[in-house]
């Protein structure tokens, strides 16, 4: 399997007091995939720090962030963009937490304040749809999350792939080319544990209390890393196929 370059669209940073301990996005997400299959490139997006062409990347995974995809921000709008030229130029992409969102939203759906508030700690995911790149084959997965908004109403050929309670669009898909994941697969437990305490008085102390609970259950990010691979993985040999 060639190694995939893939562009990390950060879209926060981790908080200045919190990166000594558990690093920001960009150490993160390496940690997360290892370094024998994917080669990081990393854009600073929140800094307009954006790719100078799409195509420098063989796919992108676009990250949290403590902004809302409807914020009226400069560099928000550009990355709405940037998703549109992506989706029009078939390059593959995931979106995770914001990234989700922002898949969403920039092509049209609706993504707002969810009904159910928080959710954090661990929240499993019920598998709706089975995709190919869903190896190894799980009805379930069980994840980290940290999100307030949510994607309410999917994009035009939007379909919704797993739900979790409180969450109905908790990974969706669009084309064959654009994930998305409401969780953290990224995040360790001591992280969102750490986010968690520093957010209780938005969250609300007894939510939190049950979502540190909750970090005693196992979890999934390995399988969810390894459906990522796959997606993008994929999408290359499709790609390399149709050159020939």
């Amino acid at each position: 399997m060639k190694k995939l370059t893939i562009g990390l669209l950060e879209c926060d940073h981790v908080r200045a007091e919190l990166r000594p301990v558990h690093g920001d996005y960009r150490d993160m997400f390496p940690k997360l995939f290892g370094p024998d299959l994917i080669s990081f490139r990393f854009y600073d997006v929140i800094n307009d720090r954006f790719p100078e062409n799409p195509s420098e990347c063989d796919g992108y995974i676009c990250t949290g962030s403590s902004f809302s995809v409807y914020d009226d921000v400069p560099w928000i709008h550009r990355l709405s963009a940037f998703v549109r030229t992506l989706r029009e130029d078939k390059i593959p992409y995931v979106g995770v937490c914001f990234g989700h969102q922002m898949l969403g939203f920039a092509l049209g759906g609706i993504v707002h304040r969810a009904d159910a508030g928080w959710c954090v700690g661990v929240h499993t995911f019920t598998v709706l749809s089975r995709e190919s790149w869903m190896q190894p084959e799980k009805g379930t997965v069980s994840l980290l999350m940290m999100c307030q908004d949510q994607v309410i109403s999917l994009p035009e050929g939007g379909v919704r792939l797993a739900s979790a309670p409180g969450c109905p669009n908790a990974m969706i898909g669009v084309g064959e080319t654009m994930i998305g994941i409401q969780a953290h697969p990224e995040f360790t437990r001591e992280y969102d544990q750490a986010l968690m305490e520093i957010r209780e008085e938005r969250i609300g102390s007894e939510k939190v209390k049950a979502a540190i609970e909750s970090l005693r259950q196992t979890t999934d990010e390995s399988a969810a890393a390894r459906w990522i691979v796959n997606f993008f993985s994929n999408l290359q040999q499709r790609n390399q196929i149709c050159h020939q």
